[in-house]
């Protein structure tokens, strides 16, 4: 089962109304192309729907592992998993992360380099568009085509905890859903991804 198609089947398993819609416009605004980061985690093609289901996964394993729960909705766990990072893919038509080209050395024997895509840090953030945090992106989004519960908001808005913008709103604040959401991303981003980025040098 590809990535996409385990991704339809999650979501489309969380009954939410206006999901097939919210599907189509991921397929076609390249959720399942995009990269995760412009030079850290999944910093390549389709590393945004594997970040997503790395969390989903380490959110499912957490659940199953921490006391305290149970009450939180499955179809939270699979709707915040795998749209936390929605935002990342861009909006409006125009891609969330476009390549990072460098522009190659100029020397006697090459007057006219051709550019390069930066092998370090091969994407950046697209600045053709509005630099608004992904976190806020990716709520405006989904809430186009779902209804997200309050509690699906706020730990979507807050998943980077201490290290986002929201950092001074969260202490004393926290919900199960966020600490469930941030301490998988997390976990996925720093610890298996880490990984399988070292596998690959």
């Amino acid at each position: 089962m590809t990535l996409k198609e385990k991704t339809e089947k999650i979501l489309l398993a969380t009954g939410r109304c206006g999901m097939e819609g919210l599907l189509l416009w991921m397929d076609a605004s390249g959720f399942y192309k995009s990269p995760c980061s412009g030079g850290h985690h999944l910093a390549k093609e389709g590393g945004l729907a594997e970040h997503s289901i790395n969390v989903l996964n380490c959110m499912i394993d957490l659940s199953n592992s921490f006391e305290g729960c149970d009450d939180i909705p499955q179809d939270s766990i699979y709707i915040c998993g795998l749209l936390h990072d929605l935002g990342k893919c861009g909006d409006y038509g125009k891609p969330g992360y476009v390549p990072n080209m460098l522009k190659g050395r100029v020397t006697k024997a090459n007057p006219e380099p051709e550019p390069y895509q930066s092998p370090s840090k091969p994407f950046k953030v697209n600045e053709c568009l509005s630099p608004i945090d992904h976190e806020i992106r990716s709520i405006k989004i989904a809430s186009k085509f779902i209804t997200l519960t309050e509690e699906e908001e706020t730990a979507i808005l807050w998943h980077n905890g201490l290290y986002g913008n929201f950092r001074y709103q969260i202490p004393g604040k926290e919900t199960p859903l966020y600490m469930l959401l941030h301490f998988a991303d997390m976990w996925a981003s720093r610890v298996i991804e880490k990984e399988e980025d070292h596998g690959d040098d």
